[in-house]
Formats: structure tokens, sequence, C-alpha cells
């Protein structure tokens, strides 16, 4: 029996949201569906965040008179759906999706196998997956999903295949396609006459000939560049961070600091794999983070999960301009000074 995979058990019909879109709006999209969460995305069908029940009651720093009251209403977010009488009844009603949304957002792609999601989902304490199709979400898959699944197969189970491989290296490059120049003709044909043709008509002939073989490779230089770099971008969007890559990237980190060293570039992306194209962090703008997307975006969970708590920071920057416009980008952690 082949592999389930997320398009075969994802929602496909998905409710979404604008960042603009207030508390009060959201609620009421929550409570006459019965969710407990829904996506945020952009004019495009990005996914950008996500907005959840815990999100709409969490604390907006009004003392500690509501702490345990803030606690409980937690916990029951996590678990039953909220009341309409309270949802209907928020004390902020009119903040909108974007300052209450977590993001960036992690997303899987359609291909992704249900033991591969399951465990993002245990790994990054989160509910519910946007499934992405050339970074436009098509579908989402969640806890409950995987549950109805196995529920569905638990008649008929199938062993459980083996982990489809880590990913091979944290820091990549783009190789260079523009280190082969393209043949040089020959001044003068000599198989074709005894005598060249010596005019400076002939020889500028050979120069047009040139300059467009030239233009000629490089075009297709330009385009095998192109395509490389969309199978890059896929390839990042596609593959995951185990926690066996995650602990190897903590042992290059801390073989880095021992020789004195006080960052690492954690990666380096193609700067179309954010979801504004890399404007933001060339701004660079506070709201960086929520445009980071696939294997990126996974980084920078990992970083806020494990790493912020202690200390350390992460940076973004672009790395090079080609043609003057934004193109790698680079994610450093930094525990220097």
């Amino acid at each position: 029996m082949p592999q389930m995979i997320a398009h075969d058990v994802m929602i496909d019909k998905v409710l979404s949201v604008t960042p603009d879109m207030t508390l009060r709006q959201i609620a009421k999209i929550l409570v006459e569906n019965g969710i407990s969460g829904v996506p945020v995305v952009d004019g495009e069908n990005h996914p950008i965040g996500m907005v959840t029940e815990k999100d709409l009651i969490a604390p907006t720093g009004d003392g500690g008179q509501k702490a345990g009251r803030e606690r409980w209403l937690t916990q029951l977010a996590e678990g039953e759906p909220l009341s309409p009488e309270f949802l209907a009844n928020l004390e902020h009603p009119e903040r909108t999706a974007h300052e209450v949304m977590s993001a960036p957002v992690m997303t899987i792609p359609e291909t992704a196998d249900l033991s591969h999601i399951a465990r993002l989902l245990v790994d990054y304490r989160i509910k519910r997956l946007p499934v992405v199709r050339d970074g436009l979400m098509v579908g989402i898959v969640s806890r409950a999903d995987l549950v109805r699944q196995m529920a569905q197969e638990h008649a008929k189970p199938t062993p459980t295949p083996p982990h489809e491989g880590i990913l091979a290296e944290a820091i990549v490059t783009l190789e260079d396609h523009f280190s082969q120049p393209p043949p040089s003709p020959a001044a003068v044909d000599t198989e074709k006459s005894d005598k060249p043709t010596v005019t400076a008509g002939a020889f500028s002939a050979l120069v047009e000939e040139f300059d467009q073989q030239k233009a000629t490779q490089h075009a297709t230089d330009k385009q095998a560049g192109v395509e490389q770099r969309k199978a890059l971008i896929q390839d990042l969007t596609d593959h995951h961070i185990d926690d066996e890559t995650w602990q190897s990237i903590l042992r290059k980190a801390q073989t880095a600091a021992t020789a004195g060293q006080k960052e690492l570039l954690l990666l380096r992306f193609p700067c179309d794999l954010c979801s504004d194209g890399g404007r933001a962090i060339n701004a660079p703008l506070p709201d960086w983070p929520e445009t980071l997307r696939g294997e990126a975006a996974e980084l920078y969970h990992l970083w806020e999960r494990d790493l912020q708590p202690t200390g350390f920071r992460l940076s973004a920057q672009v790395l090079d301009f080609p043609g003057g416009i934004p193109g790698d980008i680079g994610l450093t952690l930094v525990w220097g000074g």
C-alpha cells in the first residue's frame, strides 16, 4: 500500500483571514465554523501567519490581577472551543490579525508523508500545518486529520516507513553558471579558401557572429541559473530540519565559538524564498521574520524556541545585490558582542 501523503488527508477548502481583519471578525469565523485556528494569508494567498483562540485571549500587559484568569483561558484555548459569549466580548476587539498572529508560519508541501507531518506537529507543538504548492496555500492538515486517518487505517495497519532522510547541509550557496566562456570563433576561415577574405566588412561580420554566440550563451546560462534557483527554492520549501540536523548545527556553532568566532551563518538562501522577495529584510523592517518560509522559517522557530531564551540573537541580511536588487539572504546566529 502506498505511503499516505499530505495531499491525501488535507482539507482543500480552507478558511483564511487577511492581516487587517479584526479580532472580533476572526472570533466570529472561529465560532461559526467550530474551529480553533485559521491561517493568515497575503493578497496572493501566501500563508504568512496563524491566528488561534489562544492568540485571541493572550495577556496584553494589564497587570497580575488577571494572571490566573489568563492561565485558565489559555488552557481552555488548548482544549475545548471558547464560548461565543466570551469571544463576542473581547477586550481588544479592534486589534488585527497582523498584531497577534504567530509568524513565520510552518508549512509543508503536498508530498509530505504523514509520519513526517506528525513529527513536525509534535516537535513544534502546533496543531495545524498549511499545505503549499509553489508557495501558495492549497490546503491544511491538522492533528485531528491525522487522528482520523489513523482511525480509518486501524483495521489494516501498515509498517511505519523509515525517515526519508535529513537535510544534507544547513548552509547552501548557488553555483556560478557564468564560469564557462563562450567558444571563440576563428578570425579567418582557412578551410573554405586558400586566401582569407581580408576586408573590414568580413571582419565586422565575424565580430557580429561572436557577439550573437556570446548573447546566446549568456541567455542559456541565465536560464540555467533561473532553473537552478527555482529548484533550490523548492528544495528549501520541501525539506525540513529534524532534530539530528539541528543538533549538528549547534555543534558547528560551538566549534566556531571555540575558534574565537562570534557568529555563524546558519543558512544562505535566495531572496525569493521570502514572501516579499526580501524587501522587509533589506529595509530592514521589524516584521521581517513574518516573511520567512520553508527552512528559513524553521530555523527561526528553532532559534526562538531553544536559543533566544539563553541570549542568542538571530540576524538576517541581504548578502549580495545582483543587478542592483536583493539576491541571497543570510540567517546568522550571533552570540558575541
